[in-house]
């Protein structure tokens, strides 16, 4: 997960505890334990912002897990790579796709020192199956595509789904990161996204923005043209890029509106 910056605080091998951290604002706001006092401040000063953010949060995991069993289930994949993984909160992606094919590959990618404190529970693989964890940026594609516990998890002559899930809110241009990923995949690979937007409740959502800018973790917001701009050349999987509540929402969930989430949600193919 993106850093934010400073040093005030530092401690537990490099881990600032002084500045709020979005991997741990997301684990305190999903009711996690793995956060500091700066973390919680943040949060809250963002849900004193817009309400509802708490339950987007969730229903962003919910969606991660939905996408999860369709690329397994639907799509077929074994092979996944998760870039942010974040701070392991259960179920997380490699028990969701194993559950449906236990023989599924998974890395995980994150470059914050509390995820790596974290990554056993993210190493408990099915028999049958695997997983690794890879401590490096997603900004700097190359270095995880040439990453030795990459290339021995998992085959990138067959297909992959890249998931990047409620991350690129925090990179300023993540347009030539998503090329760049994409390029490197086989034919019949995926990519899958969640990314931040004011689209749906604009005041809001855009004053949340500026306070968690402000706390040193900048966040971009982005249209839905803006969203499908950065899946250019790869097939969008219906029902294209939408709020998250409405891609491929569990048949017997009860209806989520729009305005309790600030995310799309998008599925492409590589062609």
């Amino acid at each position: 997960m993106p850093q934010g910056g400073g040093s005030s605080g530092a401690a537990n091998g490099g881990i600032n505890t002084g500045e709020a951290h979005s991997a741990r604002v997301y684990d305190y706001i999903l009711g996690g334990k793995t956060h500091f006092p700066a973390d919680r401040e943040a949060a809250d000063d963002l849900t004193s912002a817009w309400p509802k953010l708490p339950v987007s949060m969730r229903i962003n995991r919910a969606t991660m897990h939905r996408m999860g069993r369709w690329l397994a289930g639907e799509a077929g994949i074994r092979q996944f790579l998760d870039i942010g993984t974040g701070i392991p909160t259960e179920p997380n992606l490699h028990q969701v796709v194993q559950g449906i094919a236990p023989e599924s590959r998974v890395v995980y990618v994150d470059n914050d020192p509390m995820v790596l404190e974290h990554a056993r529970a993210l190493l408990a693989s099915s028999p049958q199956g695997r997983t690794s964890y890879i401590d490096a940026d997603m900004r700097d594609p190359a270095a995880v595509l040439r990453s030795p516990e990459l290339l021995a998890t998992l085959d990138l002559s067959r297909p992959v789904a890249v998931t990047v899930i409620a991350m690129l809110q925090f990179v300023e241009d993540p347009s030539a990161l998503l090329r760049e990923l994409a390029s490197a995949l086989a034919p019949g690979s995926y990519v899958a996204l969640t990314t931040a937007t004011a689209d749906i409740t604009p005041d809001e959502v855009t004053e949340m923005a500026r306070r968690y800018t402000e706390r040193g973790v900048p966040m971009y917001l982005r249209t839905r043209a803006e969203v499908e701009g950065l899946l250019a050349g790869l097939e969008l999987v219906e029902p294209g890029v939408v709020p998250m509540n409405r891609w491929h929402p569990d048949a017997d969930a009860a209806e989520i509106p729009d305005t309790d989430v600030n995310m799309y949600a998008a599925v492409a193919r590589v062609v």
